[in-house]
């Protein structure tokens, strides 16, 4: 049976063309952007940059505010968690995927400038990693650098995802993937969503069995680090290594 030629009550409405006032907002954020970079732009406004692709035809800066109000910065929107964007009025699939997507090149970027390289040519860089990758994270994570005997980064992998205040560490673990890698040292890395990066005591207990291990296995440990919102700390430098 031929099927009916669909008529013009069949056709889906055309969309509405986004507002001439939209478009040239759009326009000029896009435009002050490419000249100042994002030094010139406030966070809210860095967020309507981002938001532009996956909310179309609308106004996105009351979304881009309710997000900087809700989390606090440009760089926490990036890393809150999906189910915590989702909760914000406005923020769909497609706005969520936009922000980690956006999340995800950071951190590529950054361990980009960190993996294959010295640390000690390259600390700065490595920190800068660390923070992009863990300063703003809800929950502590604990990672591993694994270096190899030049020192260059070889293998930077995430060890364990814990609660608010606490993550389980297993040297066993950290220290088998050192040998399945052939690291020759390491360095450890985890955050203290609090932001405040003083050690615990499970903190520097850890350290030092992993230090022990590390040692009978002839690998160095160079440092444990603790990311805080701001800052980070360095045990070696405060003389617990």
């Amino acid at each position: 049976m031929t099927q009916a030629a669909p008529t013009l009550f069949d056709l889906p409405a055309p969309k509405a063309p986004e507002p001439s006032y939209l478009r040239d907002h759009r326009k000029r954020l896009r435009e002050r952007f490419l000249k100042g970079g994002a030094a010139a732009m406030p966070d809210y406004e860095m967020l309507e940059l981002v938001l532009f692709r996956a909310i179309r035809r609308r106004d996105v800066k009351p979304v881009a505010r309710r997000l900087i109000e809700g989390f606090g910065s440009f760089a926490a929107v990036l890393s809150a968690p999906v189910d915590r964007l989702a909760e914000v009025e406005g923020v769909g699939p497609a706005v969520a995927a936009e922000l980690k997507i956006v999340e995800a090149a950071a951190h590529r970027l950054a361990q980009s400038r960190v993996l294959g390289r010295p640390v000690v040519s390259s600390w700065d860089a490595l920190l800068a990693y660390c923070r992009t990758a863990m300063a703003h994270r809800e929950t502590e994570q604990f990672r591993v650098l694994y270096l190899d005997v030049k020192n260059a980064v070889i293998a930077d992998e995430e060890q364990g995802a814990g609660t608010v205040n606490h993550v389980p560490v297993y040297p066993r673990e950290v220290l088998k993937r050192a040998l399945e890698v052939n690291a020759s040292a390491l360095i450890l890395v985890h955050n203290h969503p609090s932001g405040d990066t003083t050690p615990s005591e499970a903190d520097i207990a850890v350290t030092r069995q992993i230090q022990t291990g590390a040692e009978a296995l002839s690998i160095a440990l160079h440092d444990h680090l603790i990311i805080g919102g701001t800052g980070a700390l360095s045990l070696r430098a405060e003389g617990f290594l």
